[in-house]
């Protein structure tokens, strides 16, 4: 007969199993649904030439044009945080998830009839959905990372990277064959109502919900965190000042503006600037970006034991110096060799930096949600500034000189992220002197 000790082992061994069975479902639901926005964007912006040509617009019109992709991101991301804060992240992933999905036709009958408000419309619809959403998966990301115990959200974004390389051999290819912009991305669009509905059912409600109880765990949690020595003197003042005024996440939301704006600028203009400023024609613009979303691919999938072997602030200073030299290239050097060399530097210098400043901030204090939303929307700010930014400088000094400014804001990063190295050394615990 089985005794009641091994019972209980059983039992335990039943909960543990289901317990990472779950986890497990939860993530790949996760990665799914990263995966969307990441093939949408590749989607649209590989095919950006023709629907340029379509409009029959300039590039400071484009420019506008993409003005709608800000105006919906705007909206987005300011309201996700308090969405989340109040619902949690799961209601707020579905909506934002579905705007994107519904935003693809949109853009394409706009191509179709040639009407430029109704290509920015749908971009409104995209960037609301995309810029809700994508908060709100960062902090359910962030969550499941502290219970997965390793490196997630650079896998996480790695699906959004793996996304934007299978959209753009489509785009790439639907480009050469001079495919229907419209039949493109209905297409995709059905394809994101397809993986949307089943992935759903395994995100869990409640997470990245805050109310008192919560807040004083997670103040309590740290404070007892030996880890941390620092934190305990420091609680009570992280309860009084809100998230965003402390030191330590302002650095760390001005490393995520530039990495970000440093990968919004591919996003949204690298295939341009291929054409209009090295010559290439559309398919191979197409492609070069292509070769962008490969490496940034790349670096997500190989990131985890890298920051666990290097540790944050390394991986990141490294990251900005990497996109630093990529983009200098890019603009600098007349070569479409060097050009295409330099969009692999460039892929791999900003693959890990959002995902990882990302998992630094949920571990910079108390209330790690609210943390990781904050510094999702001073990231995302980028997306914001940097099309219609680019977009007027490029019309009048050109597009390769337009990629000054990313460059610019990757110079700060490159200088801030020994800031995060030193206040590392600083929280660790001291070791115990031995006795003379």
């Amino acid at each position: 007969m089985r005794t009641e000790a091994q019972h209980h082992e059983t039992g335990y061994r039943s909960r543990r199993t289901s317990g990472t069975s779950s986890l497990n479902r939860r993530r790949l639901a996760l990665l799914a649904l990263f995966f969307l926005p990441g093939i949408s964007i590749a989607s649209w912006v590989t095919r950006t030439p023709s629907i340029r040509d379509s409009l029959d617009a300039s590039t400071a019109q484009m420019g506008l044009v993409l003005f709608g992709l800000s105006i919906g991101s705007m909206i987005g991301i300011l309201g996700s945080g308090p969405l989340v804060s109040r619902w949690g992240a799961r209601p707020v992933v579905l909506v934002g998830t579905i705007g994107v999905v519904a935003s693809m036709p949109i853009v394409g009958i706009g191509a179709a009839v040639s009407q430029s408000l109704v290509v920015a419309a749908g971009l409104v619809v995209f960037g609301l959905g995309m810029g809700t959403g994508e908060v709100a998966m960062n902090v359910e990301g962030a969550e499941l990372e502290k219970h997965l115990g390793t490196p997630f959200l650079p896998a996480l974004h790695g699906f959004f990277s793996l996304g934007t390389v299978i959209g753009a051999v489509l785009g790439i290819v639907a480009t050469a064959a001079d495919f229907s912009v419209l039949i493109h991305l209905v297409a995709i669009g059905i394809l994101g109502a397809i993986v949307l509905v089943p992935a759903m059912r395994h995100v869990p409600a409640g997470t990245g919900r805050t109310d008192a109880a919560t807040t004083s765990a997670d103040a309590s949690a740290s404070a007892h965190d030996d880890r941390n020595p620092s934190a305990a003197s420091t609680v009570s003042g992280s309860r009084a000042r809100p998230v965003w005024r402390d030191p330590r996440l302002i650095v760390i939301g001005a490393i995520v503006l530039g990495m970000a704006l440093a990968e919004g600028t591919a996003n949204d203009w690298l295939p341009l600037v291929m054409v209009d400023g090295h010559g290439f024609d559309a398919a191979l613009g197409s492609s070069v970006y292509a070769i962008f979303a490969a490496s940034m691919t790349l670096g997500r999938f190989l990131g985890g034991p890298i920051v666990a072997r290097f540790g944050r602030p390394n991986v990141l200073l490294v990251s900005g110096a990497f996109g630093l030299v990529g983009i200098g290239l890019t603009s600098l050097i007349d070569s479409q060799v060097v050009a295409a060399i330099a969009v692999i530097l460039w892929g791999l210098g900003t693959s890990l930096g959002f995902p990882v400043a990302l998992s630094e901030a949920g571990a910079s204090g108390p209330n790690p949600a609210k943390r990781v939303a904050t510094v999702s929307t001073i990231g995302y700010l980028a997306f914001l500034v940097g099309p219609p930014a680019l977009g007027l400088v490029g019309e009048h000094w050109g597009l390769r000189s337009a990629l000054l400014i990313p460059m610019g804001v990757l110079v700060l990063v490159v200088a801030l992220a020994p800031v995060l190295r030193r206040r590392h050394r600083a929280r660790r615990p001291r070791e115990p002197q031995s006795p003379r």
